[in-house]
């Protein structure tokens, strides 16, 4: 019998990557983060195709991931921090698998963002306000894409364990 996805989504520095390596190793399954998936198929980085073609086609391509991954089974998928704010994709991801909200307080993600010069969306000179905004405004879809909400706040390794858990 096929193995459902796991679907890990949440605000970005919340450790969808570092858990999802890990939880793919536990699982024995196959882990893509979406982003880098992406990345590959366009032969840029995230941040270059927002500079280069913006913030909607990166939504297009993501929505289109989403759709063929969420066909897959047996993955370990690192949604992007946008992925879920779409019902379609959240859609296409739960067809084939559970989304599990990896939940952490902003002023962790504040602490482990602070020198990140990756995120297209906090590239301002106001990065704090705009963190906040954004995960304000986030964070109420997250809890509705998702299955089950875990605590991200934890060792890398417990939430591996809650999440197996869960399943």
């Amino acid at each position: 019998m096929a193995r459902k996805n796991i679907i890990l989504c949440g605000f970005m520095g919340c450790g969808k990557s570092t858990i999802g390596n890990l939880l793919s190793r536990k699982a024995g399954m196959a882990f893509i983060d979406l982003d880098r998936y992406i990345e590959k198929q366009e032969g840029k980085t995230v941040s270059e195709i927002f500079a280069d073609s913006g913030e909607a086609h990166f939504r297009m391509l993501e929505r289109s991931a989403s759709k063929t991954l969420g066909a897959k089974n047996g993955l370990v998928i690192a949604c992007g921090g946008g992925t879920v704010i779409d019902p379609e994709n959240v859609a296409s991801l739960k067809a084939n698998g559970r989304i599990f909200l990896l939940d952490i307080p902003i002023e962790a993600v504040a602490e482990r963002l602070q020198n990140d010069t990756t995120r297209p969306l906090l590239n301002r000179p106001d990065k704090d306000i705009a963190m906040h905004e954004l995960y304000e405004k986030r964070l109420p879809l997250y809890r509705a894409a998702a299955d089950i909400i875990i605590n991200a706040d934890n060792s890398p390794m417990q939430i591996c364990r809650d999440i197996l858990s869960a399943l």
